[in-house]
This record gives C-alpha cells, sequence and structure tokens, in this order.
C-alpha cells in the first residue's frame, strides 16, 4: 500500500470518531441545562433536591426537567422554588432571605468543625430545615470567630455535601465549653474550657463580618395541656399546644402537627399523649395523662386443685385435666393467659404440662391469669393456680455389651455366618429392650461399630468390619428392629483395645478367665479386638467390652486360627451357651 492511501485511511478513522465524540457531546449538550442562582446574604447555602450543594452564589448544571431549589441561611426564612431546567438552556434567580427572630440568651457551648469545609451541618434532622450553616463558618476561633453556638444539650449531627454524609453521630456540649469535631477523623472529638460562654450576653442568631461567622440556634420549647385531665367513659377533652423555634412537632397517637393549636380526644382508656417539638436548636418533650375512669369485675375458679401427670423418656402416660372457669361483668373483650383471647364467659379443660425437661418429681403450679377490659380501657386481672404433682423418668434402660467374632469371620463367601449362639442370645435381648426404650424414646437409634484384630492388610480389615456391623444390623431388624434405627461403623484395625487396657477388663471381669486363656495373652488381645460396639444414640451410651469367658463357644471366639466353617455353624446353633452369661453386661 502506498504511503499516501496509508494517510487517507488514518484521515478517515480520525473523521468518524471525531463525528462519534460530537454526536456524543451534543447529546450530553442536549440534556442538561445551568441554572445560576444570585444569593443574600451572601453565606447563604443552596440545596438542589434535597442534597446540600454549597454556599453562596453559584451556577450549577443540572439534567432536564423539574427541580427544588432551596436558600437557607439560620436566622432568615428560607426559600423554596420549582424549577424547570431545559436542555442547553440557563435559568437565573435572585434570591434575598428574609432576616427572622431574636436574640438567644447564653449560657453557650461553642462547637467548631475541623473538615470538608462546603460541607452543610444539620442539627437534630436531615431535611435542609434543620441547616444551620457550613463548616467554613464553623472552622476558626482565632482573632476572627468562626463559631457555632448552641445551648447545653445533646444534639445528633448530620454533616453532608451533594448527596454524601460527610459524618454523622450524637454530641453532648456542656455550658462554657468549646468542643472540636474533626470530621476527617471519624467525628472524633476535643473539649476544652470556654468560659466566655458562661458569661456571654444575648446573641443574635446569625452574624457574619468579612472573616467572622456567628451561628446561635434558638433553642426549643413548647407546651401541652389539657382542658381536663379526668374523663368518664366517652368524654372528650381538648388538647392546646404551642412550639417555638420547631421545625417539626407531633403528638404521639395523632401524628404530626402544626406548631400551635388544639385537637379534641377521646381515648377509650388511660392514656399519655407526649408533644415532642424538634429543631436545629434541640429536641423537647412535654406530656400530658388523661386518665379514664371504669373498671370490670370477674371471676376465674378451676374444678380441680391438683392434678396428677406422668411422663416416661419422651411418651406421656398420665395426664389428668381439670375444668377452668370464667366470667367477667362490664366487660367487652377478655384474655386468658396462657390461651390468649376467649369470650366474656365460658370454660376450658386443661391438661398443662410441667416446665421441667429433666427427670425427676413433678411438683409445679400453673396460673391461670384472666384480664377483662372495656371500651374505656377499664382492666382487671384474676388468677387461678393448678398444682401439678407426678414425675418424669427416664425410659427403660439398656445394659450394653460389645459383640464378638472368631477370627475372620463373617467371610466374603459366607457373610451370615459369624455370629455365634451366645451373641445372638445377646442381641435377641439387646433387641427387646432397644424396642421397649424406643417406645418412650423416639429419637434413639444404635450405631453399630465393627473392629478388627491387627492381622491382615487395612483394605481386608475394613472390609471384614462392614461384614460384621452388617451381620449385626441384620440380626436387629429380624429380631423387631426398625431398619431406620439402625446405623453401622466400620473401623478396620484401627481403634485397637491395648493389651494394658486387656489386662484391666479382665481384672474387673467377675468371671476370670480359664487357664488357657490366661496363658496366651497374645490370643487373648486380638480375641478382644474381634468384636463390635453397640451405642446408644443420642445419648451416647457406649457398649462394655467385657468379653464373653463364661460361654461354651468362648473357644471358637478366642482361638488365633480361623475355626472352620463347620465348627462356626455348630456354635452358632448351640442351645443353652449362654448358661452363666445372664450377668455379663448387655445381658
Amino acid at each position: 500500500m502506498q504511503s499516501r492511501d496509508l494517510v487517507s485511511v488514518a484521515l478517515s478513522l480520525f473523521a468518524g470518531s471525531c463525528l462519534c465524540f460530537t454526536s456524543a457531546f451534543a447529546k450530553q449538550t442536549a440534556e442538561t441545562g445551568k441554572l445560576k442562582v444570585q444569593v443574600k446574604p451572601k453565606q447563604a447555602y443552596v440545596f438542589i433536591d434535597g442534597k446540600a450543594i454549597r454556599e453562596g452564589s453559584q451556577t450549577d448544571k443540572l439534567v432536564t426537567g423539574a427541580h427544588k431549589v432551596g436558600v437557607y441561611n439560620y436566622g432568615y426564612l428560607p426559600k423554596v422554588q420549582n424549577v424547570q431546567i431545559e436542555a442547553g438552556k440557563k435559568v437565573s434567580q435572585q434570591v434575598t432571605l428574609q432576616s427572622s427572630g431574636g436574640k438567644v440568651s447564653g449560657p453557650f457551648a461553642e462547637i467548631e468543625f475541623k473538615g470538608d469545609p462546603r460541607a452543610a451541618v444539620l442539627l437534630n434532622g436531615q431535611t435542609p430545615d434543620y441547616f444551620v450553616g457550613h463548616v467554613d463558618e464553623f472552622n476558626w476561633e482565632w482573632i476572627w470567630h468562626q463559631r457555632l453556638l448552641v445551648k447545653p444539650g445533646t444534639y445528633q449531627v448530620m454533616v453532608t455535601r451533594e448527596g454524601n454524609t460527610i459524618w454523622s453521630g450524637s454530641i453532648s456540649p456542656k455550658a462554657g465549653q468549646h468542643l472540636t469535631v474533626y470530621l476527617d477523623q471519624n467525628g472524633k472529638t476535643k473539649t476544652q474550657a470556654w468560659k466566655e460562654g458562661l458569661t456571654m450576653g444575648p446573641q443574635p442568631r446569625f452574624h457574619a463580618g468579612i472573616a467572622s461567622a456567628t451561628i446561635v440556634p434558638a433553642p426549643v420549647s413548647a407546651n401541652l395541656s389539657a382542658q381536663s385531665s379526668e374523663l368518664a367513659c366517652g368524654q372528650s377533652t381538648a388538647l392546646d399546644w404551642n412550639s417555638q423555634n420547631a421545625v417539626a412537632t407531633s403528638i404521639s397517637g395523632i401524628g404530626p402537627v402544626a406548631s400551635h393549636g388544639d385537637h379534641s380526644v377521646s381515648p377509650e382508656r388511660g392514656t399519655t399523649y407526649t408533644l415532642t417539638a424538634k429543631g436545629p436548636g434541640g429536641v423537647t418533650t412535654q406530656t400530658v395523662t388523661l386518665n379514664v375512669n371504669t373498671r370490670p369485675t370477674e371471676t376465674l375458679a378451676l374444678s380441680e386443685p391438683e392434678i396428677r401427670y406422668h411422663k416416661i423418656g419422651d411418651k406421656v402416660v398420665e395426664q389428668d385435666s381439670a375444668t377452668l372457669n370464667w366470667s367477667a361483668n362490664n366487660a367487652n373483650s377478655a384474655s386468658i393467659q396462657p390461651f390468649g383471647t376467649v369470650s366474656t364467659s365460658g370454660s376450658r379443660t386443661v391438661s398443662p404440662s410441667p416446665d421441667q425437661t429433666h427427670t425427676g418429681p413433678v411438683n409445679e403450679d400453673v396460673t391461670y391469669t384472666m384480664t377483662a377490659t372495656n371500651a374505656c380501657g377499664g382492666a382487671t386481672t384474676k388468677t387461678a393456680t393448678l398444682h401439678v404433682v407426678g414425675s418424669i423418668d427416664p425410659p427403660p434402660p439398656i445394659n450394653l455389651g460389645s459383640l464378638f467374632f472368631p477370627t475372620a469371620y463373617p467371610t466374603q463367601k459366607h457373610p451370615d455366618d459369624g455370629l455365634v449362639a451366645s451373641e445372638k442370645e445377646a442381641l435377641t435381648k439387646l433387641a427387646r429392650h432397644f424396642n421397649q426404650h424406643e417406645q418412650y424414646e423416639e429419637n434413639a437409634h444404635l450405631l453399630i461399630v465393627g473392629h478388627a484384630d491387627v492381622r491382615g492388610s487395612r483394605s481386608y480389615n475394613q472390609a471384614l468390619t462392614e461384614r460384621r456391623a452388617d451381620l449385626i444390623r441384620s440380626f436387629l431388624i429380624s429380631q423387631g428392629v426398625s431398619a431406620d434405627k439402625i446405623q453401622t461403623q466400620a473401623l478396620g484395625k484401627d481403634d485397637q483395645i491395648s493389651k494394658s487396657q486387656v489386662k484391666d477388663l479382665q481384672a474387673q471381669d467377675p468371671e476370670k478367665p480359664d487357664k488357657w486363656e490366661a496363658r496366651n495373652k497374645r490370643a487373648t488381645w486380638l480375641a478382644y479386638n474381634r468384636r463390635a460396639d453397640v451405642i446408644l444414640q443420642p445419648d451416647g451410651e457406649h457398649s462394655t467390652e467385657a468379653y464373653p469367658n463364661d460361654v461354651s463357644d468362648a473357644r471358637t471366639l478366642w482361638q488365633v486360627p480361623r475355626p472352620s466353617l463347620k465348627a462356626v455353624e455348630a456354635a452358632s446353633n448351640a442351645a443353652g451357651s449362654q448358661q452363666a452369661r445372664a450377668a455379663r453386661p448387655g445381658i
């Protein structure tokens, strides 16, 4: 390509980009206009659409459409106007505020702000009506005075600009105190004595010089009274109120009201009305209480003073009842705790449960409280107490004992073999006891944990212990235990019982091991680890690891080599092998 061709392409691309930029700029210009505001006094602050912009005369770019423009200066009456901004045009306004309000008497506290100089400072509210000045009017106290003087008290401060909150928080300046708020340090404050505030005479609400400014918010005052404070049912009276220097005035139960006025009320019960007046100079409240004289009468009684209650585990097996009777005169509504709303007369059968959740004797009082009211606010209460006696008992106990297996059983080829007769008898009894226990403990379930001795690989023993746990689970199911009440876990050859533990277990066993067992301690140790433990959940009760020394098939369980299938089947089907084993835990 020739060089002039490259130049031609570049010029085309540049022309295209210029056209795009010109189009975007024209679109932006078409969507905005300008507002020029000239204010007097020159310190007056401009709010647009409720957002603090800045102080003084100014020109602002605004999107087209309607906007609300407010000009504020404390000690002057604000002016708020609606303006319509047209695309590419400028709207001009000249706003002169009229001063208002007399001087304010001390004592005073002085507040100084350090930070964003053009941000607006609002006291006790978040709308422009609570504006007292901007930070640059309160940030200097040396030679020239730029300060905010307030009466002692607590003030909620909001410092804002262009819709953003610079800082907000609460301060409580005291008389004769200079308090500095550091906006750039998250509202950190510093105080020092300022004795001038204790003796200073009355001050104008706003005064500004060439390099000085003093703004003094006037304290808010209010009064509230009632023509009559004692009323009969249905009688009305008038509330009268007035407030000074308040931006917002409200009365509880009525809502926002004018700064002064009257309002007729007819309360149905004794009522306290609270007048709240709020302005930059503080928040004050006044209350008046109206009493309404009326009183209903009522009766509340139980047919029986005492009932019995008996619970086993989760199951209530005995619960007596009584009849609660009630009536209320001169009342149009009634409630009985713990029932809630009831008719003004009636009866109900009650069968309360005690509050206690632990086992033991029950000896409690259950109190029924009736409250009757009428349309005029009258209310009375009456109680009746029912005595509950009985007991809460644990579910039937289960003595848990671990189950033991011959070496290598059950095998992969014969997964249903390996439970000798003595272990079957133990499991049969466990199933019977668990089924009784589970009737009274609905969350009860069994966890079967399979173990193996140290011989063999880890994978082999893992599979072996899974078969042992599954075989026990299947046997328990055959004895009537619900399948969803049994969980299994296989630990392989992990979690071994040590030889010293075996020695301790044997010492605790009332049925001492035979000589053949005592002579070969390794074989005995291995036999103790060929087992499955039983854990009762959710209690976490663990089976005792007592080896069955006293049963006829003990040798089959104990021997180190794997017994033949024929020998295991014989031991599994033997009758009477339990014999003296009745004392063994879990049986």
